[in-house]
C-alpha cells in the first residue's frame, strides 16, 4: 500500500464530509448566527472574550490536538495500519468531529458553561455533580500525562524545551499588542510568527540540557521539568486567557500548519510503502511484551485520533466563551477535528512505512514520538529539507501542542473544579455560600488540581497512565453524546447521529475500563485501580440515570 494513496483519499473523504455532513449538523441542531454568543453577553475580559475566527481557530486546535492524534496512532500500529486509518476516518466523521460540534453548540446555547454543567437540564443537581467529578478525574489524568511527556521530551531533546521557553515569553507580549494596544492581528501576525520560527534556531544553538548544566540522571532532570511546568500550568490557569493561553496556542498553530503542509508535500513526492502490515488478526504481540486486542484496545489507544472525551471539555470549556459567532461552530467544532484525523494519519503513514523490526524496537523503547518525527523527516527530505533539521523541527511542534494541551487542560480542571461548586437551579440563596466561594476561588481550584497531576505524574509514567487516559476520555466522549442525545429526544430531533455512536463508544470503553482494572488490580497498581474504578462507577450511575430519564421522557411525549 502506498502512504500518498491513503492520504490524499483520507483527506477527500473529511472534505466531503464537511461540506455535508456537517452542514446537515448546522440544520439539525439550528445554527443562528444572527443569536448573541456568551461571549458577546457575558464578556469579562478574563474567561468570556469575543475572538476572531482565525484566533479561536488556532487556539481551540492547538488544544485538542496535542500529542494526542499521533501518540494513538503510533501506539496502535502494531495491530495493523489498515485497522488503525479505518478507525481514524470512519470514527472522525461519524463519532468525533459530531462530538465535538454538539458539545460547542450547547455549551453556546447555556451561556458558555461547561457540559458538565449543561447535564443539569438533562439529568437534574445529582448527574450534573457525577458528571463534573467524572471530567474532572479524567481531565486530572490529562495534566498528569501531558507533563510526563513533555518532561521527558525536554530531556531527551533539549533544544525543544529552550524553544518551549521562548515561545511562553512571546505569547504575553503579543497578547498584550493585540488586545491592550490594538495592533492590528495582521500586523502582529507577521513580526510573531517568525519570531516563533527563529526560536527554534535559538533552541537549536543553546539546547537547555539539565542533565549537563545541573550533573544530574535523566530521571532527576525530568522531576525538575515536572516542578517547572507544574509551577507554569498553574499561573497560566489563572492568569486572563488573552494574555499567555490564547496568544500562545495561535502562534503554536503556525507551528502545526507548518508540519502538516511539510508531511502532506513529503507524503505526496515521496509516496511511502508500507512495510507493516494491514492486519494482524484479533490480537497481536505488544512492543515490549504481553498481548494487544483488535476489540477494545485498539479503539482506546488510537483515542484523540478519532474520538475524544477532552475535546468537549476544550469545546465548552475555553472555546464557547471566546466564539465569535455560532456561523464559526462548524469549522471549529466539526473541521478542527478532523484537521486532526489529517493529522492522526500522517502519523500512522510515518510508522508504517518503517520495517516492522525497527518500529517495534522503537515503540519497547517508549520513542513514539521520535518515531514520528524521523519518519516524517524521511518523506520531508524530498523537499529538499535536512532530515536532522526536520526531526527537531517536528519534535519541537509536538512539544509545543503538548504543552499547549497541558495548560489547557489545568484551565478546564480548574473551570470544572469551580463548577461543582455552583449551587442547584433554584437554590442560588446559599447559607454555606463562603465555603463554596473559598473552594471554588480560581486558586484555590488550580492548587487542587496541580497537587492531584503532581502526585500521579511522580508517582507513575506515561506507559502506564496513557491507556487509562485513553479508557477515560473515550467513555467521556461517550457520556457527551449521550447527553446530546437525551437534548435531541426532547426536542424531537434525529438523535440517531448522535445514539448510535455513544452505544459503540459505551461497549468499547466499558469494556477497555474492566480489562484495565483486572491488569492494573494483579500488577497492584492501587492509584490506577482506584482511578479506574471511579470511572467505571460514575459512568454506570450516569448511564442508569439517563435511561430512566429518556423512559420518562418517552412516555411523556
Amino acid at each position: 500500500m502506498n502512504g500518498m494513496l491513503l492520504l490524499v483519499g483520507g483527506a477527500l473523504l473529511f472534505i466531503i464530509a464537511y461540506l455535508t455532513y456537517g452542514k446537515y449538523l448546522e440544520r439539525l441542531f439550528g445554527i443562528k448566527p444572527d443569536r448573541a454568543t456568551p461571549a458577546h453577553t457575558q464578556t469579562d475580559g478574563v474567561d468570556y472574550i469575543p475572538t476572531r475566527l482565525p484566533v479561536l481557530f488556532g487556539h481551540h486546535f492547538a488544544s485538542i490536538a496535542g500529542a494526542g492524534p499521533i501518540v494513538g496512532p503510533v501506539a496502535a500500529a502494531y495491530l495493523g495500519w489498515g485497522a488503525v486509518a479505518i478507525w481514524i476516518v470512519v470514527g472522525c466523521i461519524i463519532i468525533g468531529a459530531v462530538h465535538d460540534f454538539a458539545a460547542l453548540f450547547l455549551s453556546i446555547r447555556n451561556n458558555g458553561h461547561s457540559i458538565g454543567h449543561v447535564i443539569e437540564a438533562q439529568l437534574g443537581y445529582a448527574g450534573r455533580i457525577i458528571f463534573l467529578l467524572f471530567c474532572w478525574v479524567a481531565l486530572v489524568l490529562v495534566v498528569a500525562i501531558f507533563a510526563l511527556l513533555v518532561a521527558k521530551t525536554f530531556v531527551a531533546t533539549p533544544a525543544v524545551a529552550t524553544s518551549s521557553l521562548l515561545f511562553i515569553i512571546l505569547a504575553p507580549i503579543f497578547g498584550t499588542l493585540v488586545y491592550r494596544r490594538n495592533v492590528s492581528l495582521v500586523v502582529a501576525s507577521l513580526i510573531f510568527v517568525p519570531l516563533l520560527f527563529a526560536g527554534i534556531w535559538i533552541g537549536a544553538q543553546l539546547p537547555l540540557d539539565l542533565t549537563s548544566l545541573l550533573s544530574v540522571s535523566d530521571k532527576t532532570a525530568a522531576n525538575i521539568w515536572l516542578m517547572v511546568l507544574f509551577a507554569y500550568v498553574f499561573v497560566a490557569s489563572t492568569i486572563p486567557v488573552w494574555m499567555l493561553l490564547q496568544p500562545r496556542d495561535y502562534l503554536n498553530s503556525y507551528l502545526l500548519y507548518a508540519m502538516i503542509i511539510a508531511g502532506f508535500g513529503g507524503i505526496l513526492i515521496a509516496r511511502p510503502e508500507f512495510q507493516m502490515p494491514a492486519f494482524v488478526g484479533w490480537s497481536a504481540e505488544k512492543p515490549g511484551g504481553g498481548m494487544g486486542s483488535l476489540f477494545p484496545i485498539l479503539y482506546v489507544t488510537v483515542a484523540c485520533g478519532a474520538c475524544s472525551g477532552f475535546h468537549a471539555l476544550v469545546s465548552s470549556g475555553t472555546t464557547a466563551k471566546q466564539l465569535f459567532s455560532e456561523r464559526h461552530i462548524r469549522p471549529i467544532g466539526y473541521g478542527s477535528m478532523l484537521i486532526e484525523g489529517l493529522v492522526a494519519l500522517m502519523a500512522l503513514i510515518a510508522v508504517a512505512s518503517l520495517a516492522p523490526d525497527d518500529f517495534l524496537a522503537k515503540l519497547s523503547a517508549g520513542q513514539k514520538i521520535p518515531a514520528f518525527a524521523e519518519g516524517l523527516a524521511s518523506f520531508t527530505a524530498y523537499l529538499g529539507i535536512s532530515p536532522a533539521l526536520a526531526s527537531i523541527f517536528f519534535s519541537l511542534t509536538i512539544s509545543a501542542f503538548m504543552l499547549t494541551t497541558l495548560d489547557t487542560a489545568t484551565r478546564l480542571t480548574r473551570f470544572t473544579w469551580q463548577e461543582l461548586f455552583i449551587p442547584p437551579k433554584g437554590h442560588e440563596s446559599d447559607p454555606v455560600g463562603s465555603v463554596r466561594r473559598y473552594f471554588a476561588h480560581p486558586i484555590t481550584a488550580t492548587a487542587i488540581a496541580v497537587t492531584m497531576a503532581g502526585y500521579l505524574a511522580f508517582s507513575g509514567d506515561a506507559g502506564r497512565l496513557w491507556p487509562v487516559f485513553g479508557a477515560s476520555n473515550q467513555l467521556l466522549a461517550a457520556l457527551t453524546l449521550l447527553i446530546v442525545t437525551l437534548w435531541l429526544v426532547r426536542r424531537r430531533k434525529n438523535f440517531w447521529v448522535t445514539l448510535a455512536p455513544m452505544i459503540f463508544m459505551t461497549t468499547i470503553t466499558v469494556w477497555a475500563l474492566v480489562q484495565l482494572f483486572t491488569k492494573n488490580l494483579v500488577d497492584k497498581k492501587m492509584e490506577l485501580v482506584i482511578a479506574t474504578a471511579f470511572l467505571l462507577i460514575m459512568a454506570v450511575v450516569l448511564a442508569a440515570q439517563s435511561v430512566w430519564f429518556l423512559r420518562k421522557t418517552v412516555k411523556t411525549q
